[in-house]
Formats: C-alpha cells, structure tokens, sequence
C-alpha cells in the first residue's frame, strides 16, 4: 500500500483554483520531488499534505487514513522550512531536540536521539552553539536534524536549499544524498531547480499551472518527456525546439525546417509519419549535437556560432540555424571562432518530435 495518496486534490482561494485535481501515489520509503517554476502548486501541494493549507476538495491518505481534516501534529510527519525556522535564543541541541522535550520524552532518551543525529550530520561540536552563531549550510543542518530527531513516518522539505549560494548548494545535495541512505523514510521535497530534482528523487512530479505534467524516475523524464513543458524544464542546458515538418522523401523521412534536414531513423519515421499533421516542433538536447566536420548531410547539422560560453571542461555555444537559435555542448579543447559555421552530427535516436498544437510529445 502506498505511503502517502493524493486523491482527486484541490484548493482553492475564493473563486480562484490553484490545484485542480490532483492525483498521486507515494510508496513506501520513497524520496519523491516536486519540481516546476514559481506559482505552479508544488508548495501549496506539500503544505497541503503537512497540514499547513486546508484542503478545498479531495483527500489525503497517509498509509489508509484520511487526514485532511486531522491537525498537523496528528499526521506523522516533519518539516523543513525554506527558512530554517530555528529559535534564535535556544541552542543547537535545544533547537534539535524541541519537539521531543514537548512530548515529555525522557532526558536519556532525548540526549541519545540529539546525538545520533548530530553524529550523523556532523553538527556534534556545534551542540552548544546558538543559530546566530553558524553559516547557512550549519543552519540548514539544524533545521534537519531538527525533523530528523522527531523520527517521524514521513519528512517534508519546503525547498530548503535555496537560502544557500551554489558551492553551498551542491554540498549541501551531497549530505542530503548522504542522509538518504541512512534514513529509510519517505521522504517529499520540493524545488524549482532541476538539478536537485534529477540527483535527489527516487521520483520526480513536475507541476505547472497547478496540473501534474508528468511523473516517474529521473531517467524516464529525462530521455521520455511526456509533452515540450517537460521536456524543457528538465536539463540544462535545456533542451532546443525547431519548428519542423515531416516529409517523406523517396522513402527516406526526413525531419525538416529552416536550415536543417535530418533522416529520422526507421522507428521514428514511422511514428511521425503516424501524425496527423506534418508540422511539429523539433527537441534535440545540446549533448546530442556531436562536432563532426565530415558527417553526411543526412545526419548533420550546420550552425553559425554567435556565442561561445566557455565553462570549464566544456562550453555552451549559441548558433544560428537558419533564423532559429540553438545551443550546443561542446568540449572546451575544440577551437571555436565566433562567426564560423561549423557541422555536428545529430544523434538521431536521441530526437524529441511534438504536436505543433498540443506541445504532447508524438510517440
């Protein structure tokens, strides 16, 4: 049975509705993501489930109770807030352990939880310090342990790294990745950044317009978007969209549009050849494009670079194809001079196709 199920979900300000209807299972142990931009009901989704937001129809089963009408401390759950949430006057063992102290837990009990815990996310020497006397990323491992120590049945994360520069984000990913493997409780986080999205769920729910896109495991998202919104906000650099037409070409199907022609492998030309309508938009991720001064046309694309963004061990080029952009992945070692055209390969199996109208990916 599933952890946590959300069915037929809505909520509504006044005559205004955010969610419309949301349904989804959570199994067991699992680390599920909610991830879309700003507005898309990924936040109201998770205070929803803490309790946090009344429930305007629907219900919320954690195991096979209803809770939506039950108070936030009777639902088994822990929340991490954005903005850590911690008591500027208690210290960290005070902050850790305070919601155990209001159980009346007893004191042995109490300090060997806030130990273990501390142990675990390294905060064991910072026990005696106060919130105003750490870094962020000390902070956010209080705010932590601080839901880690209540031992509930699931945890909430309410974007929890976004206070936090990147070199400190990335860490702090790793830890959360780390405690993964130590806890073995469900586990709901929600972000807007992919990233965490795709190197932190066991699943990933993408929201927008306060609508379930698509959900499933990294991989299936990212090589099996469901529509272009998917497809989009998954991967960075993100994906490129041509507009294009299918034409079937003396028994060769091509994919086409302004500056390129590329031959779809077999399994693809029969799919889009399947389409009702011959324009559709054309995704190829920049990793798929591949420098390949001697590629045959049939495979192959030319573009004018414009931007070179170079970024380590590799860059990112902007190039013109035809009227339209497109961007590239391309390894830093490879002399570029802004203005060249130059000729990469295009991995074909690797090719995207969606309906020009309904953005839902064809095949």
């Amino acid at each position: 049975m599933p952890r946590i199920r959300l069915e037929n979900l809505v909520k509504r300000y006044g005559d205004f509705e955010v969610l419309h209807g949301i349904n989804l299972e959570m199994e067991e142990n699992e680390f599920t993501v909610f991830v879309g931009p700003s507005g898309c009901g990924k936040t109201t989704t998770l205070r929803m489930i803490a309790g946090l937001e009344t429930v305007s129809d629907g219900e919320i089963y954690i195991g096979d109770r209803p809770v939506s009408q039950l108070e936030p401390k009777a639902r088994d759950l822990a929340m991490v807030f954005q903005d850590y949430a911690l008591y500027p006057h208690m210290n960290v063992a005070k902050n850790m352990s305070f919601a155990l102290r209001l159980q009346r837990r007893p004191r042995k009990e109490i300090d060997e939880k806030v130990g273990l815990v501390a142990e675990m996310l390294g905060l064991t020497k910072f026990l005696h310090r106060k919130p105003g006397e750490l870094s962020g990323g000390q902070r956010q491992r209080v705010a932590m342990g601080r839901a880690l120590a209540r031992d509930a049945g699931t945890f909430l994360f309410d974007e929890p790294l976004s206070n936090l520069d990147a070199k400190l984000r990335c860490q702090m990913r790793a830890e959360l990745a780390i405690m993964r493997q130590k806890v073995r409780k469900n586990m709901i986080y929600v972000t807007h950044d992919q990233i965490e999205a795709m190197t932190l769920g066991d699943r990933i729910v993408v929201m927008n317009g306060g609508y379930i896109q698509q959900q499933g495991t990294p991989e299936e998202l990212f090589k099996q978007p469901a529509n272009k919104f998917v497809a989009g906000f998954l991967g960075s650099p993100p994906m490129n969209f041509l507009g294009a037409k299918i034409q079937d070409l003396g028994g060769q199907v091509f994919v086409s549009g302004d500056g390129f022609e590329v031959a779809l492998p077999e399994e693809r030309a029969s799919v889009a050849l399947g389409h009702s309508a011959s324009s559709v938009i054309l995704g190829i991720r920049p990793s798929d494009l591949h420098f390949s001064p001697h590629a045959p046309d049939h495979e192959a694309i030319d573009l004018k670079v414009i931007v070179s963004e170079y970024i380590g061990a590799q860059s990112v080029l902007l190039c013109n194809c035809g009227a339209q952009k497109i961007e590239v992945e391309l390894k830093s070692e490879t002399p570029i001079a802004l203005g060249e055209t130059l000729r990469f390969a295009v991995n074909r199996e690797a090719i995207h196709l969606f309906d020009s109208e309904t953005e839902v990916a064809i095949g």
